[in-house]
């Protein structure tokens, strides 16, 4: 090697690592300081990988052998800084030698001992062995270092990506939930709000979901319901052909299952939506539910319902048809209308010629569901091919209002002066019910009445047992040899004589024979109209029934209960018509019924107008002043005397006013309470402080009925208790309830309230359930709990004196433990408005 090759390899500034292997003094660690421009350049070849063209460079220039040596070759000092700079261009054309593949360590040693210290030149021009080793070694302990100081920083940049992926995906997935959530939301709104389409002002109906809103004007929801209730899915909605169309409705048709009309009303403030259902398939009963969640509301209205729930959506009712019957057996009781009222201002009213099926929070829902379907008794009677569902609901911001607006007016068309003296006899004098075993028995009650001594005469009313069997309507005259002249001897004592009467024909009666020969019972459908179709009615095990639709059975009915009237002068009637399950199951009238309760109606309105009639047992309908509805019996006890109140207030709501109560002390002398086997309803008293409670409560309402007298309990307490409460009905509550029955008569509503019709706003009152009011003037809380002494009261709005102890009270809010003896009824009075307080 030439000199002028070897001082530009001794100005390569290149530090190599030397192994201790090779019997070098360098330390291991020890490196070759190089340039910083070369440094870089040739390190950056070596990570790129170009040790190939290492290879190829040297090989076309100079060979360079380096030393292991801890000094430059020859122990000179490296090349002063001006020849450095003279070489620069020529020493950066000079590449590294590309690493061979590196040897054992045990090859190593060999190696040297054969080729020694000195360099040697190999043909070609290539470098000794010692010094390509020498080379590769350094190159390895460099890239070795390397290594160790870049895996480290590999790893945190490894880490760093980890985290940063990390964070990439979860910001990722939050916004793919984002993305999510705002299309369903879309959706939704999509769905609710713009397919809502506001077919009228208030009013919104979705037809893809048959989802329907009924708005306040104020804008907040009042209604809320799933219409078309079991269309089968995917069953296109389309626009009524034209000749389907109404006027001034909107017509929409699912093909094949059903076509719903929508239409719309206004008067005043009130707006009202009447929808109809017609199906079109032999399989679809149409079916629509409302949400009857607390946020919508409380709600009233129907009559007597099963465990008689206040507010109604607090019961539970299976899928029932919406007909009359025993409330121990069936879904509904004796009275019922249909008719439904909500606390934020809106009503339902169905249609009285609907198939009408009603569950309530069915299923465990919170659901009003009403239903038209034909059934093989309740509805057999077809008035359209298919079952229609036809209601309206009526909406308004006030609740008081709306029902003042939907109440029935003008209750004084066509009533007599008589009339109107009997409707205040009855509200002023009790009705003594008397369960007739003999002709004594009527003699000595009435007496006993009359020793008393503070009780007025009244009405003497006697049931069904005053004949041989029922439908005779002739006295028993084993039983009352002589009853013409007790009847006198009671007139002539105060009383008034009323007789039950039913439409019931046993078939031992003595009219039965002529019944069915002349055709005057209902026949079985399905069979020979001459076969009169049987059914069992209290202690008659068969039984025909009056067909009051054909022509000649109320001339028949008539002549019979005149020859009554003249014979025995006999005042008035009450008339006991059963329920509609009383009927015969496979029951056929002459002229076809809406329903089994259809009956009950044509027979009180063909009646009213031949005798007198003071009462009836069972309605769908309001009679005609002076008549007043039973509440149903109730069996003596505790349990019973707290539906009382939610029964009269109900029957109260839905357009019955006039309503005469069951017996103090509960029904106990008829066969569905009585235990005793020989029906002796003297002997079969009611507990004592049972009958002093329910003495209390009856005090307030219209009508107060007596089976049972105070002064057959041998404590006198009774007896002083029954005396107080009858002056205090005399000097307070009669006046208030005249006055109240006049008003009833001019505007429909009922004399006996809830409390939210003193203040609808105040929602404390929408569920207040063991309290009523007398008008707007008297608010009673009566005890009707055993043993109670002491009980919640809750006043609404104005000042309040205290029947008890005289104090004024605040309204709006609730008296807590509010102290009341035995022989004391809570009340309150309500005092003028510029009352101070």
């Amino acid at each position: 090697m030439n000199d002028k090759s070897l001082r530009a390899v001794e100005k390569q500034p290149l530090l190599i690592s030397m192994n201790k292997e090779d019997g070098e003094d360098c330390n291991y660690n020890s490196i070759w300081a190089f340039d910083k421009f070369e440094t870089k350049t040739r390190l950056e070849a070596i990570y790129e990988g170009t040790a190939s063209k290492f290879t190829r460079a040297e090989s076309d220039s100079s060979s360079v052998t380096f030393s292991n040596s801890c000094s430059t070759p020859n122990g000179s000092s490296l090349g002063s800084e001006t020849e450095e700079e003279a070489n620069d261009e020529e020493l950066a054309k000079i590449p590294l030698q590309a690493p061979p593949r590196r040897k054992s360590r045990a090859a190593s040693p060999s190696m040297s001992q054969k080729l020694g210290n000195e360099p040697i030149d190999l043909p070609g021009g290539a470098q000794s062995t010692n010094s390509t080793i020498t080379s590769v070694n350094s190159i390895s302990s460099l890239l070795k270092e390397k290594l160790q100081l870049s895996i480290p920083q590999a790893l945190r940049s490894s880490k760093k990506r980890q985290n940063a992926d990390y964070r990439l995906r979860s910001f990722v997935g939050i916004l793919f939930l984002c993305v999510v959530f705002l299309v369903g939301f879309a959706h939704i709104y999509y769905t609710q709000h713009v397919l809502q389409r506001a077919y009228f002002d208030k009013f919104r109906f979705n037809k893809n979901e048959r989802v329907m809103h009924v708005y306040s004007s104020t804008g907040s929801e009042i209604i809320a319901a799933r219409l078309g209730e079991g269309i089968p899915a995917n069953t296109g909605v389309f626009p009524c052909l034209p000749h389907h169309q109404r006027q001034d409705s909107v017509c929409l048709e699912w093909l094949q299952q059903t076509r719903l009309y929508l239409a719309h009303t206004k008067r005043e403030d009130m707006h009202c939506y009447h929808v109809t259902w017609q199906s079109l398939s032999p399989y679809y009963n149409p079916k629509d539910c409302f949400d009857w969640s607390m946020k919508r509301g409380h709600w009233y209205g129907a009559g007597q319902i099963q465990s008689m729930p206040y507010p109604l959506e607090r019961g539970r009712l299976d899928l029932s048809p919406f007909i009359t019957g025993d409330i121990r057996k069936h879904s509904f009781g004796n009275v019922l209308k249909r008719y439904f009222l909500n606390s934020k201002g809106a009503t339902i009213l169905i249609d009285p010629e609907t198939p009408l099926y009603v569950s309530i929070r069915a299923n465990r829902s919170n659901d009003f569901c009403l239903q038209a379907k034909h059934d093989a008794f309740a509805y057999i009677n077809h008035l359209t091919p298919m079952p229609q569902l036809n209601y309206t609901i009526c909406a308004t911001d006030n609740m008081k209002n709306l029902h003042s607006s939907m109440a029935e007016k003008s209750l004084w068309d066509g009533l007599k002066p008589d009339e109107l003296h009997a409707v205040h006899s009855l509200l002023s004098e009790p009705v003594w019910q008397i369960s007739p075993t003999n002709e004594a028995a009527i003699y000595n009650y009435t007496e006993d009445v009359i020793a008393l001594g503070f009780l007025r005469q009244g009405h003497v009313l006697l049931s069904e047992e005053w004949q041989p069997s029922p439908g005779d309507f002739v006295l028993d005259e084993d039983r009352f040899p002589s009853m013409e002249e007790t009847i006198n001897i009671i007139h002539r004592r105060g009383f008034r004589i009323v007789f039950s009467i039913q439409p019931f024909i046993s078939t031992e009666s003595i009219n039965f024979k002529d019944a069915v020969a002349n055709r005057l019972l209902i026949s079985e459908r399905g069979s020979d109209p001459r076969i009169p179709a049987l059914t069992r009615y209290k202690q008659s095990n068969s039984a025909g029934v009056l067909d009051i639709t054909n022509n000649k059975t109320l001339p028949w009915l008539q002549a019979k209960l005149e020859s009554l009237i003249t014979k025995y002068h006999v005042d008035s009637f009450y008339l006991d018509l059963g329920t509609a399950q009383d009927m015969p199951h496979y029951y056929k009238c002459e002229q076809a019924l809406t329903n089994p309760d259809h009956y009950k109606t044509i027979f009180t309105k063909s009646i009213l107008g031949l005798i007198p009639v003071i009462g009836v047992s069972s309605a769908i309908s309001r009679p005609r002043a002076p008549v007043f509805v039973s509440l149903p019996p109730f069996s003596s006890s505790w349990k019973a005397i707290k539906t009382v109140i939610p029964t009269v207030l109900s029957y109260g709501m839905i357009g019955y006013p006039f309503i005469m109560p069951g017996a103090v002390g509960g029904d106990v002398a008829l066969p569905m309470s009585d235990d005793n086997p020989d029906n002796d309803f003297e002997v079969n008293l009611p507990d004592k402080e049972l009958y002093v409670r329910w003495l209390q409560l009856s005090t307030f309402l219209p009508v107060i009925r007596f089976t049972h007298l105070p002064s057959k309990y041998s404590d006198d307490s009774v007896l002083e208790i029954a005396k107080r409460l009858t002056t205090l009905r005399q000097k307070t509550v009669t006046p208030l309830l005249k006055k109240y029955a006049n008003e009833t008569l001019d505007t429909g509503l009922p004399i006996i309230r809830p409390l939210w019709m003193l203040d609808p706003a105040d929602t404390a009152c929408h569920v207040v359930v063991d309290e009523f009011s007398v008008g707007e003037e008297l608010i009673v809380a009566p005890i009707l709990y055993s043993g109670s002494r002491q009980r919640e009261v809750y006043l609404p709005a104005g000042v309040w004196r205290d029947g008890i102890d005289g104090s004024l009270r605040k309204g709006s809010r609730w008296i807590h433990n509010y102290r009341v003896a035995e022989d004391k009824v809570a009340y309150f009075v309500k005092m003028p408005d510029n009352t101070r307080f």
